[in-house]
């Protein structure tokens, strides 16, 4: 039997502040909110590379097969192999072969060298969106880290939005290979700002380097003395692929595998766009092309900050209701839009550019895309926080283990889309992005 003591009250909060909980809050202060700002600014600059080289590199594939005398499905796998590549990359974290990549890319002049340079351009920018999301959950507590982080998927998703424009406009105006040369100096100058102004905002104590030196007792310091300064003297070797026993754990596979479908559905519209809504309604300008990713990328912009705010909100409320939290509640922020927005949308798409012709039907695509762009970052947003919130301490091997795992999927899938598009027709391929995003709730 429990006992209270006389002074409590029913006013007296059940929950009530430890220590222990007071020290957690304290570790979020160590930022004031404009460096907070700042840091959130950096990564997502690191953020936006992958996804600004993918979306500069689709419009150009006509143009890229003319010049290499090939076909626009051949030049796919090297859309294919990037999707791969960063799998790898954003396991080993590699910044350094972002610059050299893309000036290969640029000089290309057979498929197979395009395919290698490409693996290398994606592999060395493929780190940011995991890291960055690592750092998101280091320095935003629980009640802030959905806004944080929809801020942050907004911001990186200005790739999708703006790339292909400028890519496409790059390829009509000057050549595609331009477009490359200038990513190789943006990534040298994104590789300077993180080298320069992003500090460290791992938890004290929470780094593998902490934990080397973290001895209990003088007997243990003087045994380890030598040895632990022999392991700072020489280079640190980590294993990559460490990070990839994250998916032992069903939930962290069952979030990657939703993320997988969402993507699945927004890739069938996207990737082959200059040969399914660029063919339909005419549009012989890769710059035009590219304009009908804005749509999409601004619906993902609206939706990231928006899923996060709302599911913030979700996770308050809960809490305040039951006087607990529990991680799982983050996720009903993405239930309606996983179950009408996205599914919907793809398969209006394909209907539309099926049997509607001229502006009115490109009219309507684009509507779909937006919606399309939307519905996918409130679905990717909190689950990107989820995992964040229930693996805080390994949060960005957790993200990054989840990007490989949906990748290696995705370079798979890449491959079979053009095939689909070419036997079944827009519609079919459509309709099966549809089914895949219900397969959400299966």
């Amino acid at each position: 039997m429990t006992t209270t003591s006389s002074s409590d009250t029913e006013a007296t909060p059940l929950l009530q502040e430890t220590p222990a909980s007071k020290a957690h809050e304290e570790v979020y202060k160590r930022f004031s909110d404009s460096q907070k700002r700042g840091i959130v600014a950096i990564v997502s600059l690191c953020g936006l590379m992958p996804l600004f080289i993918a979306g500069s590199f689709i419009p150009c594939i006509p143009q890229i097969a003319k010049d290499l005398e090939t076909t626009g499905r051949t030049v796919s796998m090297a859309v294919s192999i990037s999707v791969f590549a960063i799998s790898l990359g954003g396991l080993v974290g590699s910044v350094y072969s972002g610059y050299s990549g893309s000036i290969g890319v640029a000089c290309a002049t057979t498929i197979p060298q395009l395919l290698f340079f490409r693996f290398f351009q994606a592999f060395g920018v493929s780190s940011g969106v995991s890291v960055g999301a690592g750092v998101i959950g280091d320095i935003y507590k629980l009640e802030e880290r959905g806004t944080a982080m929809g801020i942050f998927f907004a911001a990186i998703l200005l790739g999708p939005a703006l790339a292909p424009v400028v890519g496409g406009a790059a390829a009509h105006y000057a050549s595609w290979r331009v477009m490359q040369l200038i990513m190789g100096v943006i990534l040298s100058l994104v590789f300077l700002s993180v080298l320069v102004f992003l500090p460290e905002t791992s938890h004290p104590g929470t780094r593998g380097v902490d934990k080397l030196s973290d001895c209990h007792d003088q007997s243990d310091l003087e045994r380890s003395r030598r040895r632990t300064w022999l392991k700072l003297k020489m280079p640190v070797i980590l294993n990559p692929f460490s990070s990839l026993l994250m998916l032992r754990s069903p939930i962290v596979l069952i979030v990657a595998t939703v993320a997988f479908l969402a993507l699945a559905v927004d890739y069938v519209l996207m990737i082959p766009i200059a040969y399914t809504i660029g063919r339909k309604y005419n549009l012989t300008n890769e710059a035009f092309v590219g304009a009908c990713f804005i749509p999409n990328g601004i619906g993902c912009m609206i939706g990231a900050p928006l899923a996060g705010r709302l599911s913030d909100r979700i996770v308050t409320q809960y809490k305040a209701k039951r006087g607990s939290w529990y991680p799982e509640d983050r996720l009903r922020a993405a239930v309606l839009p996983a179950l009408t927005l996205f599914p919907l949308s793809a398969l209006a798409s394909g209907i539309v550019t099926t049997y509607v012709n001229g502006t009115v039907g490109l009219v309507l695509n684009l509507v779909c895309l937006f919606i399309n762009g939307l519905g996918i970052d409130m679905v990717l947003s909190p689950l990107s926080a989820y995992l964040v919130d229930i693996l805080h301490t390994q949060s960005a091997q957790t993200m990054a283990a989840s990007s490989a795992f949906r990748a290696v999927l995705l370079s798979i899938y890449i491959m079979g889309i053009f095939p689909m598009v070419e036997n079944w027709g827009v519609l079919g391929a459509d309709s099966v992005a549809a089914l895949l995003g219900w397969l959400l709730f299966a």
